[in-house]
Protein backbone atom coordinates (compact mmCIF):
# COMPACT_ATOMS: atom_id res chain seq x y z
CA UNK A 1 0.00 0.00 0.00
CA UNK A 2 1.47 3.66 -1.19
CA UNK A 3 1.99 6.23 1.91
CA UNK A 4 -0.33 9.09 1.19
CA UNK A 5 0.78 12.40 -1.07
CA UNK A 6 1.53 14.69 2.47
CA UNK A 7 3.34 12.20 4.03
CA UNK A 8 6.13 12.01 1.09
CA UNK A 9 5.93 15.66 0.92
CA UNK A 10 7.15 15.84 4.43
CA UNK A 11 10.26 13.38 3.97
CA UNK A 12 11.79 15.34 1.07
CA UNK A 13 14.69 17.50 2.78
CA UNK A 14 14.00 21.62 2.72
CA UNK A 15 16.02 23.62 -0.11
CA UNK A 16 15.55 26.54 2.43
CA UNK A 17 17.85 27.27 5.41
CA UNK A 18 15.86 29.61 8.11
CA UNK A 19 17.29 33.20 7.98
CA UNK A 20 19.48 32.01 11.63
CA UNK A 21 20.92 29.76 9.93
CA UNK A 22 21.73 31.83 7.23
CA UNK A 23 23.11 34.42 9.21
CA UNK A 24 25.04 32.07 11.26
CA UNK A 25 26.87 30.39 8.36
CA UNK A 26 27.77 33.62 6.89
CA UNK A 27 29.43 34.96 10.26
CA UNK A 28 31.20 31.89 10.77
CA UNK A 29 32.54 32.34 6.71
CA UNK A 30 34.38 35.31 7.88
CA UNK A 31 36.40 34.01 10.97
CA UNK A 32 38.79 36.93 10.57
CA UNK A 33 38.41 40.38 12.93
CA UNK A 34 36.53 43.11 12.60
CA UNK A 35 38.40 46.36 10.82
CA UNK A 36 38.91 48.70 13.66
CA UNK A 37 37.20 51.44 10.65
CA UNK A 38 33.83 49.23 10.60
CA UNK A 39 33.14 48.74 14.51
CA UNK A 40 30.38 50.99 16.02
CA UNK A 41 32.01 54.05 17.28
CA UNK A 42 30.60 53.63 20.68
CA UNK A 43 33.08 50.76 21.14
CA UNK A 44 36.10 51.80 19.67
CA UNK A 45 38.88 53.50 21.72
CA UNK A 46 38.04 57.13 21.58
CA UNK A 47 41.94 58.08 21.25
CA UNK A 48 42.03 56.00 17.95
CA UNK A 49 38.73 57.33 17.02
CA UNK A 50 40.06 60.81 17.71
CA UNK A 51 43.39 60.46 15.39
CA UNK A 52 41.29 59.09 12.54
CA UNK A 53 39.05 61.89 12.34
CA UNK A 54 41.85 64.52 13.21
CA UNK A 55 44.04 63.08 10.10
CA UNK A 56 40.72 63.33 8.11
CA UNK A 57 40.39 66.61 8.53
CA UNK A 58 44.15 67.74 8.05
CA UNK A 59 44.04 65.41 4.64
CA UNK A 60 41.51 68.31 3.39
CA UNK A 61 44.19 71.26 4.20
CA UNK A 62 45.32 72.67 7.02
CA UNK A 63 43.66 73.17 10.42
CA UNK A 64 44.23 74.74 13.59
CA UNK A 65 43.98 73.52 16.90
CA UNK A 66 40.56 74.94 17.53
CA UNK A 67 39.34 74.25 14.36
CA UNK A 68 40.06 70.30 14.78
CA UNK A 69 39.58 69.86 18.49
CA UNK A 70 35.61 71.52 17.22
CA UNK A 71 35.46 68.81 14.95
CA UNK A 72 36.02 65.82 17.73
CA UNK A 73 33.83 67.19 19.98
CA UNK A 74 31.28 67.11 17.65
CA UNK A 75 31.73 64.01 16.86
CA UNK A 76 31.44 63.10 20.24
CA UNK A 77 35.16 62.02 21.50
CA UNK A 78 35.70 63.10 25.39
CA UNK A 79 37.30 66.12 26.25
CA UNK A 80 40.56 64.12 27.89
CA UNK A 81 40.73 62.30 24.17
CA UNK A 82 40.57 65.86 22.15
CA UNK A 83 43.28 67.32 24.36
CA UNK A 84 45.69 63.64 24.35
CA UNK A 85 45.38 63.67 20.05
CA UNK A 86 45.93 67.42 19.88
CA UNK A 87 49.00 67.79 22.02
CA UNK A 88 50.38 64.79 20.10
CA UNK A 89 49.92 66.70 16.41
CA UNK A 90 51.38 69.35 18.00
CA UNK A 91 54.28 67.76 18.69
CA UNK A 92 55.03 65.80 15.56
CA UNK A 93 54.19 69.18 14.12
CA UNK A 94 51.01 67.83 12.16
CA UNK A 95 49.45 71.03 13.67
CA UNK A 96 51.26 74.40 13.88
CA UNK A 97 49.11 77.63 14.64
CA UNK A 98 51.69 79.97 14.15
CA UNK A 99 52.77 78.61 10.57
CA UNK A 100 48.83 78.55 10.08
CA UNK A 101 48.56 82.14 10.33
CA UNK A 102 51.42 83.06 8.33
CA UNK A 103 50.50 80.90 5.39
CA UNK A 104 47.21 82.57 5.68
CA UNK A 105 48.50 85.43 6.04
CA UNK A 106 50.45 85.20 3.26
CA UNK A 107 48.08 83.82 0.91
CA UNK A 108 44.93 85.93 1.63
CA UNK A 109 47.16 89.13 1.44
CA UNK A 110 48.46 88.50 -1.79
CA UNK A 111 45.89 86.55 -3.40
CA UNK A 112 42.75 88.65 -2.10
CA UNK A 113 44.80 92.20 -1.14
CA UNK A 114 43.36 92.01 2.75
CA UNK A 115 44.43 94.34 5.29
CA UNK A 116 45.97 93.59 8.43
CA UNK A 117 42.29 94.22 10.16
CA UNK A 118 40.77 91.32 8.39
CA UNK A 119 43.33 88.83 8.10
CA UNK A 120 43.65 89.49 12.30
CA UNK A 121 39.98 88.55 11.95
CA UNK A 122 40.32 85.80 10.25
CA UNK A 123 42.47 84.08 12.10
CA UNK A 124 40.79 84.74 15.68
CA UNK A 125 37.85 83.71 14.07
CA UNK A 126 40.12 80.45 13.01
CA UNK A 127 40.66 80.03 16.64
CA UNK A 128 44.18 81.14 16.86
CA UNK A 129 45.65 83.05 20.01
CA UNK A 130 46.53 86.46 20.12
CA UNK A 131 49.92 86.42 20.28
CA UNK A 132 50.42 84.42 17.49
CA UNK A 133 47.95 86.78 15.13
CA UNK A 134 49.88 89.85 15.84
CA UNK A 135 53.14 87.66 14.73
CA UNK A 136 51.58 86.90 11.42
CA UNK A 137 49.99 90.14 10.63
CA UNK A 138 53.30 92.17 11.51
CA UNK A 139 54.55 90.40 8.25
CA UNK A 140 52.24 93.26 5.73
CA UNK A 141 54.69 96.40 6.28
CA UNK A 142 52.46 99.57 6.26
CA UNK A 143 53.90 100.23 2.90
CA UNK A 144 52.67 96.75 1.79
CA UNK A 145 49.17 97.85 2.80
CA UNK A 146 49.05 100.65 1.24
CA UNK A 147 50.89 99.55 -2.14
CA UNK A 148 47.82 96.38 -1.68
CA UNK A 149 45.15 99.35 -1.37
CA UNK A 150 46.15 101.28 -4.67
CA UNK A 151 46.56 97.66 -6.66
CA UNK A 152 42.64 97.27 -5.69
CA UNK A 153 42.16 100.81 -6.58
CA UNK A 154 43.85 100.67 -9.59
CA UNK A 155 42.12 97.48 -10.97
CA UNK A 156 38.40 98.86 -9.94
CA UNK A 157 38.67 102.16 -10.72
CA UNK A 158 37.61 101.82 -14.39
CA UNK A 159 34.99 99.85 -13.63
CA UNK A 160 33.58 102.99 -11.87
CA UNK A 161 34.18 105.55 -15.28
CA UNK A 162 30.70 106.30 -15.18
CA UNK A 163 30.06 107.51 -12.08
CA UNK A 164 30.07 111.04 -10.80
CA UNK A 165 32.96 111.49 -8.29
CA UNK A 166 31.44 111.21 -5.10
CA UNK A 167 29.93 108.12 -5.91
CA UNK A 168 33.36 106.67 -7.30
CA UNK A 169 34.62 107.47 -4.16
CA UNK A 170 31.85 106.08 -1.81
CA UNK A 171 32.35 103.01 -3.78
CA UNK A 172 36.17 102.25 -3.60
CA UNK A 173 36.23 103.70 -0.14
CA UNK A 174 33.53 100.97 0.85
CA UNK A 175 35.16 98.09 -1.18
CA UNK A 176 38.31 98.76 0.50
CA UNK A 177 36.69 98.97 4.15
CA UNK A 178 35.19 95.12 3.53
CA UNK A 179 38.98 94.73 2.78
CA UNK A 180 40.14 95.84 5.87
CA UNK A 181 41.72 98.88 5.23
CA UNK A 182 41.34 101.76 7.31
CA UNK A 183 40.25 105.49 6.10
CA UNK A 184 43.74 106.92 5.96
CA UNK A 185 45.38 104.00 3.79
CA UNK A 186 42.07 104.10 1.78
CA UNK A 187 41.81 108.03 0.78
CA UNK A 188 45.20 108.08 -0.03
CA UNK A 189 44.92 105.69 -2.58
CA UNK A 190 41.96 106.83 -4.06
CA UNK A 191 43.17 110.60 -4.00
CA UNK A 192 46.22 109.11 -5.91
CA UNK A 193 43.78 107.14 -8.22
CA UNK A 194 41.64 109.77 -9.04
CA UNK A 195 44.67 112.83 -9.94
CA UNK A 196 46.06 110.05 -12.23
CA UNK A 197 42.74 109.47 -13.56
CA UNK A 198 42.25 113.74 -14.36
CA UNK A 199 45.49 114.07 -15.10
CA UNK A 200 45.10 110.83 -17.81
CA UNK A 201 42.01 112.47 -18.73
CA UNK A 202 43.68 116.14 -19.20
CA UNK A 203 46.36 114.47 -21.42
CA UNK A 204 43.38 112.94 -23.48
CA UNK A 205 41.63 116.21 -24.11
CA UNK A 206 45.09 117.81 -25.00
CA UNK A 207 46.03 115.45 -27.32
CA UNK A 208 42.73 115.88 -29.63
CA UNK A 209 42.46 119.94 -28.60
Amino acid sequence: MSEPPSTRRSRRPSKHRSSSEASGSRAGAGSGAVPASARDPETRDPLELGREIALRQLSMGPRTRAQLATSLRRKGIPEPAVEAVLDRFEEVQLVDDGEFARQWVESRHHGRGLARRALAHELRQRGVEGELVKQAVAQVAPEDELAAARELVRRRAPGMARDDPQRRVRRLAGMLARKGYGPGVAMQAIREQLAADDEAAAALEAEFD
